[in-house]
């Protein structure tokens, strides 16, 4: 038995408009069309779908038992229709990005608020995790796409360079560099340092001369998020450092951020994609909405720098 879709849709409308004419106009099908697939179909059954007389007709016995059935198929397969509509629709569908838990609780919460003001029907399921396991997320297939520092990853996932953002000092308010405009490394060896997670830290340290680096990285209280690290500076316990994205969460704990040069350490972040992983067209409108946003992506005194 090999009963076609356009049969069974030729068998429904019959079965609705009790007509050939009807049906066949519906279908946009010549009548002698319409009669062909009605006998293909009665032919594979062996039995006959509709008693027909001079002047009506109607559903047989087998006629009304299949007919449930020939119901249910169509509407399965415009749900499919649907579903596949939506998968090449770029506003449907879902898509998961991971984000270092600094970056997901700072920055990305505004970007993914104004791509839901494009695209009200995707939807946008946020990853917060370690900056380590952004990498991992994707890699393993967790996330669609990942935005995090550069770290080495396998070759089966793809990078590019997204945003710079420079490290600045956070402190009270009523702390004796809160009004400095911009302030050296060296100077940040008069107070009690509150650590950044491991790979920040490291990084900085990298990028400072042995002897400011000693005098900075004390170590005076290691934390591992920077949630952690602005409620313990608030509460005067010491000094942190922040990513310039992070400004307006600082702003909010109502605590000052201070740029530091001489030198100057900027931390870039890629965003990662699996090379081997198809890309709906949700993903892809993400994608081109983060890299557009990333141009302007900066906080009140524009402390995140486009690199790309």
């Amino acid at each position: 038995m090999n009963i076609t879709f356009r049969q069974l849709k030729a068998f429904v409308s019959v079965a609705r408009h009790k007509s050939f004419t009807k049906a066949a106009d519906e279908l946009h099908l010549t009548q002698s069309s319409l009669s062909g697939l009605i006998k293909e179909m009665e032919n594979q059954l062996d039995t006959r779908l509709f008693d027909r007389t001079t002047r009506q007709m109607h559903l047989s016995e087998a006629g009304e038992r299949l007919l449930p059935h020939a119901l249910r198929v169509i509407h399965d397969m415009q749900v499919l229709g649907n579903e596949i509509a939506d998968l090449k629709d770029f506003h449907q569908g879902k898509v998961r990005i991971a984000a270092p838990q600094q970056l997901a609780a700072s920055a990305m919460p505004e970007l993914i608020k104004q791509f839901k003001q494009a695209y009200p029907d995707i939807q946008v399921n946020l990853i917060d995790c370690s900056v380590e396991d952004v990498i991992n997320s994707v890699q393993t297939l967790e996330a669609d796409l990942g935005v995090g520092p550069a770290f080495a990853y396998h070759t089966d996932l793809s990078a590019t360079e997204l945003f710079s953002s420079p490290f600045r000092l956070v402190v009270r308010p009523d702390h004796p560099l809160a009004s400095r405009s911009d302030l050296t490394w060296s100077e940040m060896s008069d107070g009690e340092l509150i650590t950044l997670q491991e790979p920040f830290a490291n990084y900085i340290a990298d990028h400072l001369p042995l002897d400011i680096s000693a005098k900075v990285f004390r170590s005076d209280y290691e934390v591992n998020f920077l949630s952690t690290a602005l409620g313990m500076v608030k509460q005067g316990l010491g000094m942190t450092m922040a990513l310039g994205y992070a400004k307006a969460w600082v702003n909010e704990q109502n605590l000052v951020m201070v740029p530091i040069s001489e030198p100057q350490i900027s931390y870039k972040f890629l965003l990662y994609k699996h090379r081997y992983r198809s890309t709906s067209p949700a993903v892809m409108a993400f994608e081109a909405f983060l890299i557009n946003y990333s141009k302007v992506w900066h906080d009140s005194v524009g402390e995140i720098n486009k690199v790309i």
